[in-house]
Order: structure tokens, then C-alpha cells, then sequence
């Protein structure tokens, strides 16, 4: 028997030899138009002959305009399978330096025309890049020897393969003449794990908890609990934070403050609940328009109202809401794209299939959001106290009771919209200014102004906010022209930021709307006009007026509140139009919502808004966005992303490093695991090749010294929210409060500069000072500045991924910032608990925080600068109270801190490894 099994084995290896032999052809040598032609035209040709310029009326950015077509010497450029009597062929090789091309450059190379020349003798087959093609699941490698792929033994590489990634970098690893690394150690690993899913180091308890558990899925054990801990959410929430240029201010001059901290908290809790990666995007870029929104889905489209608004005076409202617009369709296809669609604001793009045009139709989805650059930051979505909230069920019990549908209120109640901002009121009279406080129209006696194309049909009712300091001026609106029949007379007394209702008689159609305003005692006195609102009365009877009183109270009473997107309808929606050179003063022809041709068919079943929009990016055909998602998660973890340029995963970006394994996590993300962010990370961390060593070896560094292949574990830098956490936690002051209002921890003085409102950084008091940096405050114009020293961005734009550095600034936080300081004297606290030798106590201090021993020289070093510095403090105890603080600090405790300092700034304690 035994030999029999041993025969049939020897057949199947001759016959698989075989197979290979007979399928692998040494001679085919077919050009690939991706991998060897389009890097050529990119490199020499598109750049006149492209998206921004098309010279002699020739483009090879679309195999349309480049294939049997004529430029303007009436030549055909390229002829299929004749390169001999192409145009383009032809201008290569000529010898005439002013026919020749590149025009004004040196000649392309011999083997680049010689490979040019075969693909048009192919046929010049135009191929789609590989990111715009649908990802198929590709087989996953088999692993070790022949026998042990048969499961008759367990060799090397199967003893490192935990699961399918393993798979695809062993492959990857031997095509390149490479190794995997022996597994990192167990508190090595450890800390990695906790620093990668947590952000958060572990404790010396879990630590031992870990090196206790002797079953054999005690890792994987380990990998649940931190999935499932609410530090999880906060990890990773940072990251989307950044994504989402997520900051408490509004950017720009002013840079006056935004209470937007709901939609980080709400990012935090998507996190935490392992929120499908779909309904996390069309909860962002367009909760408001799901059917009966929750308060939470609102608060989900912050995403969007984290764009800056400029409150400067003298700006133009509409040109900072065409920014805003701008930079939505920009963030969402960086983020879910990794597409540099910025490009195609102002031409075609230079180097891929997106049309200039294209960029409008995507801007069309946005473009009736009614966040309209105005200082009160509308739309917001409103948090009212307990006795409002009560008012507020007691109408819409009237109403109901009525048999009149709510919904319009309860949508006015909640966000104030649908309504006219007071720009949108054009003066036209001396007496009239639009930058009134820099902020509302203002009208004086003879002042008057213009509301454009208002549909009055079943509309009764005009809702006006307004603030005023006059008495006994009074306001007009007439119907159609400035001196037209007044359908309304408006008393007007002393009142500030005072929401009122006013009758409207009976009017059918679209009207102009003309605003006059008369003072003759207080000429010089101003009427403030902040909103407008036309609406239908919900109900009628001798009970309705005081319905309305009601109403007009709880719209009156101050509610706390949160940025959000609402849609702009009827009078309210806009026309999209092309920009000319992306000037958005000048406008071409008028286009509807649309997606890139290149991507994706949207479904008609899809509505041709923001909701239609986010459905399309995460339907399962959309061929970016899950690869997209999955390489920033992987990006997190090892460092370095499979497609390195997690903005471009265009034709000028990096290739994927491994396009199979990238294919297969996509796929698996979005069909197997249903877009879970947990199960992916799972996978992940629980691979083989997440487990490795982090150790370099000189063959390494000669191969791969970016670790691009994966034939080591990661060893890259902390982020700066993760530096700081670090340092709190292993003290014992980090803070586990969650949510709520930015903090502001220590900061020195004069950071801030905030002449327009006196703002100004004030100290949190108690555990605020020690919580997690994901909820200290984010300022733009001067953003936190030791995190800032860590590579954090200011966040005015979309920042898609941190370029790590290693800098003396680095090191200049961590020895004097307050906070590091602070911690330092904590952690001496405890080292000196830990032993009975300073070596001992550094030992324990390291051990708590690396989960390992440290190198025998660095502790040397320590101890040294614990004894000088001992001395020094033995000598002048003045300056050990200077350090810490007290006066009863001891010499030993203040050269421990100290010690306890420099450890904290190691270039290991900095660093994942």
C-alpha cells in the first residue's frame, strides 16, 4: 500500500511537469497597452497631446481621439497594425528636428520607439487601466512543498501560512528571491497588536494575562477582545478624521469656532460598532436623504459641513460655498476613489479617462446642498432642552390630530430648512448693504432689496428671523417690482435674533419679491434681516393661533446644535453648469448628475442625488472603491499601502506591489465580509505575515528596504495621537472619558491668535487634561502643536495619508512639553516601586512599556544620566523642585523622572516594531 501511494505520488508530479511544460510558451510577446505603452505616452506625449492641451488637435489620453484619427496635418496619427503609415510612428523616427517628437525634446530611446512600433503592428490595443476594471477574486496560491500541499507533512511555509494573505506574500516572496522572517516575540507582538487596533499600548497585566494563556488561539483571543474595547472606535476614528478634514474651527482668516464634535463622535461609534463600511459611506454623503433620517444619520453628514467657511467681511458668499461644493467632490473621490479628480476642475485629466465635463456632473450631486458660506454655519441640526422637546411632541400631536402630515414641520423644526439666507435678498438701494456686520443684509429708512423666483402658490405664512435696536420703522414687501401692489406690512420693534410668523394673502405662482423699509424718526438705524421662510400653515380653527405662538417659541428658544447637509429644493435648487477653465464665474452649458463613463454604469434605480451617488461608490460594481478601502487599512498597519499612492490609483500612481492579493482582500471585503472593517482587520493582524519579525537583515536591506513585499513584520513610526496616548496611559493619567466637546490640554502661551473674537486657549481642568489627543481641540490656523511636531495636518483640506518623519522637533516635544513632562514624573512614581537598583527601575520602566528587555548598552546609558543626574540634584535640591514641582520631591525621584524622560523619547518607544 504504501508503495502504491509512493507511485501515484511520482505520477503526479511527471504529470504536472508536464502540464507546465506544455502550457508555459517562452515566445509570446504580445505588447501590454498598461504596463509598457501608456507609461510612454504618459511620460512624452500627454502632456501636449492630452486633457489639458490638445496640440495639432491630437489627444492619446482616449483611444478614440488617438485611433484612426487625423490631426490637424490631415495624417492619420495611428493605424492599426501599420505603423509604417502611422503619423505617430512616423514623427518618432524622423531625423527633421522640427517634425520630430517629442517637439523640443530628446528623442525617445531606441528599445521605447521599438516597442511602440510592435504594439501598432499588434493592432494598438487600447487596455483599461487596471484600477478602472472590475476586481475578480483571484485563486489563492498554494503554499510549501508538494507533499505538504498534499497535508502529508508540515513544512516551513505552511507552519507560517495562518490564512489566505499568507498565501498570496509567499508567492510574491519567491518571485522576488525572498524569505518571510521568524515570528516577532510574544510581548513584541503584544504591544504591536494593542498599538495597531487600540492605539493604545497594553498594560503589564495584559501582558502576563497573555504570556499565561498557553492555548493555542490565545492571540486570536487577544485580537477579539481588542476589536470589541471601545478604544478601538477612538484608533480609528483618528485616521477617518483626517479623511474627513474634521476640525472645531471653520478655517480660513477668522478661523472662529465650529460645534461640530458630534460627527466625531459619531465617527467614533461607526468604529466601535463595526458599522458596515456601506451604510457608513451613505450615512455620510447622504444620511439627510434616507427615508425618515435619524437624528444620527444627520450628524453623519458632518462629513461634508467640515469643508471651511470664510467669515471674513468683504467675501463673497457664493464664492466660498463653490469652494466647498468643489472640495466635496474632490474629498469624496479621494477618499473612496483614490482618484486625483481635482485635476479635472479646470481641463480633462492629464493622464486618465476623466473628462472635464465629467467633473461637473459629479459637482451636480452636490451642488443644491444649502450650506451656503453664512456665518451661522446653516444648516444645523438642532438639540432642544427637555421642555422644548416637549412643546415640539405636543404639536405635532395637533397636527396629527388634524390629519395634516408633520413632516414639514418636524423638518423645520429640526434643521430650519427649506429657507432663503439673507444674501440671497440683492440690495438696490444706498440704504441697503448685503455686509451688514459682514453678515446679514441690513436695510435703513429708503432701503430696499430684491428676493428673486419665490413660488408663493399654498404658501401663507412668511417666517422671518430679524434683529433691530429701532422702534416704530416698518417693513414692506411688494409684489414683483419696487413699487409693486404690498401684499405684507411688517411692523418692526426692537428685537434681537428674533424669529416671527406674518400672513401672506393668497398668491398663485413665482414672484420677485421686493423688500422696502422705512424709518423716518431713526433714519440711520438698521433693520437686520438673517433668514426667510415661506410656508404653509399646518392647520387651521380658533385653537390655531396659540398652536402658532407655540411654535414660534420653540423656534425662538436656544438649542444646542450640529453642522449638517440638507438638500435645496423647488425654488431652492440650482442648475449645474460647466466651469470654463474652472473659473466659476464663467459659466459653459448646463449638465445634469452623472458619473465618469470609465467607472461604473449608476443604476436607474439609483435617484440622481447625493443618496444615488453613495449608493453607486459601495453597489459591488463601483472597481475602486473597495480596493481603496482595503489599502488604507492596509497602509495603517504595515506602513506602506500595496498600492503605495493611496491618492492615485491612476495611471501616475505606484502599482500595486501585489495586485492579486489587493484583487482578493477587495472582493472578500465587500462580498464575504459585507463591508466589515472588523472582520478585514481580523484577517489581517491575524496573518502570518502581520506576525513577523520586525529585524532587518543586510539581504533585506539590499532587496526590499521599504519592506514592499512584506518578507518582515512593520516597523514604522506612531502617530502622533498615538505618541501622546502612549505616553498617558503607561504614566497612569490617561483619562478614560469618552465623547463629548474638544478639551484643550497644556499648550504653551501665544500659540493663538484670535483678534476678531478674543478667543483664546483656556487650560481644561481634572481628567479633561489627560484625555485621549483624538478630542483635543483642532484649531486650523494653528492646529495642536506637539502633535503637529508628529506629523499631524492642519486639516484644512482632505489629508489622505501622514508622510512620517523623524525630526529634532520630535524630540524637543517629548523632553519639554508639558504633557511628556507630566508623564515622565508619573512613570517615576512606579519605576521606583519596581526594584531595589536603578538598573532594576529603568529595566521595569522600559519592560512596562516595550514589553520587552532593554539592549544591555541603552541601559547603561540611563543609569549613567540617573546617577549624574542624582548627583546634580544632591547638589542644588532647588532645581529638582524647579523640575517637578514640589518641594518635598526628593533627589532620587526628580534624576528618576528625568530618566524616566529620556526613555520616553527613544527612538523605540516612538515606534511600532
Amino acid at each position: 500500500m504504501k508503495y502504491t501511494r509512493l507511485f501515484l505520488l511520482s505520477l503526479s508530479v511527471v504529470a504536472i511537469g508536464a502540464i507546465m511544460a506544455f502550457s508555459f510558451n517562452p515566445f509570446s510577446s504580445q505588447v501590454d497597452f498598461n504596463t509598457e505603452i501608456k507609461p510612454i505616452l504618459n511620460k512624452h506625449c500627454v502632456s501636449c497631446h492630452g486633457g489639458v492641451k490638445k496640440a495639432a488637435e491630437l489627444s492619446f489620453l482616449f483611444s478614440q481621439e488617438a485611433i484612426n484619427t487625423k490631426g490637424k496635418s490631415g495624417k492619420v496619427a495611428i493605424v492599426p497594425g501599420d505603423a509604417e503609415h502611422s503619423e505617430f510612428y512616423k514623427r518618432l523616427i524622423t531625423h527633421d528636428t522640427e517634425e520630430r517628437m517629442p517637439k523640443g525634446k530628446d528623442p525617445l530611446n531606441k528599445e521605447e520607439i521599438a516597442l511602440l512600433k510592435k504594439w501598432i503592428d499588434q493592432g494598438a490595443p487600447w487596455g483599461d487601466h487596471w484600477a478602472y476594471q472590475q476586481p475578480e477574486k483571484p485563486a489563492v496560491p498554494s503554499v510549501g512543498g508538494f507533499f505538504a500541499r498534499l497535508g502529508l507533512i508540515e513544512d516551513e511555509e505552511t507552519r507560517f501560512a495562518k490564512n489566505e494573505i499568507d498565501n498570496f506574500v509567499l508567492n510574491k516572496l519567491k518571485e522576488e528571491g525572498l524569505e518571510h522572517s521568524k515570528p516577532a516575540g510574544k510581548g513584541t507582538l503584544l504591544r504591536r497588536v494593542y498599538l495597531d487596533l487600540t492605539g493604545l499600548p497594553p498594560t503589564e497585566a495584559q501582558l502576563q494575562a497573555f504570556l499565561n494563556d498557553a492555548s493555542e488561539n490565545a492571540y486570536e483571543k487577544v485580537v477579539d477582545q481588542l476589536l470589541a474595547s471601545s478604544a478601538y472606535g477612538e484608533r480609528w476614528a483618528a485616521m477617518w478624521l483626517d479623511l474627513a478634514r474634521y476640525a472645531d474651527t471653520k478655517g480660513y482668516e477668522r478661523d472662529v469656532y465650529r460645534n461640530i464634535w458630534r460627527y466625531r463622535d459619531y465617527v467614533i461609534k461607526a468604529f466601535n460598532e463595526d458599522k458596515p463600511f456601506d451604510q457608513f459611506t451613505i450615512e455620510q454623503l447622504a444620511g439627510d436623504l434616507l427615508p425618515n433620517p435619524t437624528n444620527e444619520q444627520l450628524i453623519a453628514t458632518g462629513f461634508h459641513r467640515n469643508t471651511m467657511n470664510n467669515d471674513e467681511g468683504g467675501t463673497v458668499d457664493e464664492e466660498f460655498r463653490v469652494a466647498a461644493t468643489l472640495d466635496r467632490v474632490n474629498t469624496t473621490f479621494d477618499v473612496w476613489q483614490g482618484t486625483t479628480m481635482s485635476c479635472v476642475q479646470c481641463h480633462t485629466h492629464p493622464y486618465d479617462p476623466f473628462r472635464h465635463e465629467e467633473y461637473y456632473k459629479l459637482m451636480a450631486f452636490f451642488n443644491n446642498a444649502r450650506d451656503e458660506d453664512v456665518v451661522s454655519d446653516t444648516p444645523y441640526l438642532r438639540f432642544y432642552k427637555q421642555e422644548d422637546s416637549t412643546k415640539i411632541e405636543e404639536l405635532k400631536s395637533w397636527i396629527l390630530a388634524k390629519g395634516r402630515n408633520e413632516k414639514d414641520f418636524e423638518k423645520f423644526i429640526r434643521i430650519l430648512e427649506p429657507k432663503f439666507n439673507s444674501h440671497d435678498i440683492v440690495p438696490l438701494s444706498n440704504g441697503t448693504s448685503s455686509l451688514l456686520d459682514a453678515k446679514y443684509l441690513g436695510l435703513q429708512h429708503t432701503g430696499y432689496g430684491r428676493l428673486k423666483g419665490v413660488t408663493l402658490t399654498d404658501k401663507n405664512r412668511l417666517v422671518m428671523n430679524f434683529s433691530t435696536g429701532t422702534e416704530k420703522g416698518i417693513l414692506h414687501i411688494r409684489e414683483d417690482k419696487v413699487d409693486g401692489n404690498i401684499i405684507l406690512t411688517i411692523p418692526i420693534s426692537a428685537a434681537r435674533d428674533t424669529v416671527m410668523f406674518y400672513p401672506l394673502p393668497k398668491i398663485e405662482g413665482k414672484h420677485d419679491l421686493y423688500f422696502t423699509f422705512t424709518n423716518p424718526k431713526k433714519p440711520k438705524d438698521w433693520l437686520q434681516i438673517k433668514w426667510l421662510s415661506f410656508q404653509k400653515t399646518f392647520g387651521e380653527g380658533k385653537d390655531y393661533e396659540s398652536v402658532e405662538l407655540k411654535y414660534t417659541e420653540v423656534l425662538n428658544a436656544k438649542a444646542d446644535f450640529t453642522p449638517i447637509m440638507s438638500e435645496g429644493e423647488g425654488d431652492l435648487a440650482r442648475k449645474q453648469h460647466i466651469f470654463e477653465r474652472g473659473n466659476w464665474l464663467v459659466h459653459g452649458k448646463e449638465v445634469k448628475p452623472g458619473v465618469p463613463k470609465y467607472l461604473s454604469k449608476m443604476s436607474k434605480d439609483y435617484p440622481t442625488n447625493r443618496l444615488g451617488l453613495a449608493k453607486w461608490l459601495v453597489d459591488g460594481n463601483n472597481p475602486l472603491t473597495a480596493r481603496v478601502a482595503v489599502n488604507r487599512f492596509w497602509e495603517q498597519i504595515f506602513g506602506t499601502g500595496i498600492v503605495e499612492t493611496l491618492e492615485d490609483f491612476g495611471t501616475q500612481g505606484f502599482s500595486a506591489t501585489n495586485p492579486e492579493l489587493l484583487d482578493y482582500l477587495a472582493v472578500t471585503f465587500q462580498d464575504d465580509m459585507q463591508w466589515s472593517v472588523k472582520k478585514l482587520l481580523k484577517l489581517i493582524v491575524t496573518s502570518g505575515t502581520y506576525r513577523q519579525s520586525s529585524d532587518v537583515t543586510p539581504e533585506l536591506v539590499e532587496k526590499d528596504p521599504y519592506n514592499r513585499y512584506l518578507a518582515r513584520g512593520p516597523r514604522i513610526r506612531l502617530s502622533a495621537e498615538q505618541v501622546r496616548d502612549q505616553a498617558l496611559l503607561v504614566s497612569g493619567l490617561l483619562s478614560k472619558k469618552m465623547y463629548g466637546k474638544s478639551v484643550m490640554p497644556y499648550q504653551p502661551d501665544g500659540m493663538w491668535q484670535s483678534p476678531w473674537n478674543g478667543e483664546s486657549w483656556k487650560l481644561s481642568q481634572g481628567e479633561d487634561k489627560y484625555r485621549r489627543a483624538i478630542y483635543t481641540f483642532w484649531k486650523r490656523t494653528a492646529p495642536y502643536p506637539s502633535m503637529m511636531s508628529f506629523d499631524a495636518p492642519s486639516r484644512e483640506f482632505c489629508q489622505l495619508r501622514r508622510l512620517r518623519t523623524n525630526t529634532p522637533l520630535q524630540a524637543l516635544v517629548t523632553l519639554n512639553d508639558p504633557t511628556y513632562v507630566e508623564a515622565a514624573q508619573e512613570l517615576a512614581k512606579n519605576m521606583l516601586k519596581k526594584g531595589k537598583t536603578p538598573e532594576e527601575q529603568i529595566q521595569a520602566g522600559f519592560n512596562l512599556i516595550m514589553m520587552r528587555n532593554i539592549d544591555n548598552r541603552k541601559l547603561q546609558v540611563l543609569t549613567k544620566l540617573y546617577r549624574q543626574t542624582e548627583q546634580e540634584y544632591t547638589r542644588h535640591p532647588t532645581e529638582a523642585y524647579k523640575f517637578f514641582g514640589r518641594s518635598d520631591v526628593s533627589p532620587k525621584m526628580a534624576a528618576m523622572a528625568v530618566t524616566a524622560n529620556a526613555m520616553l523619547n527613544l527612538d523605540e518607544i516612538v515606534t511600532k516594531e
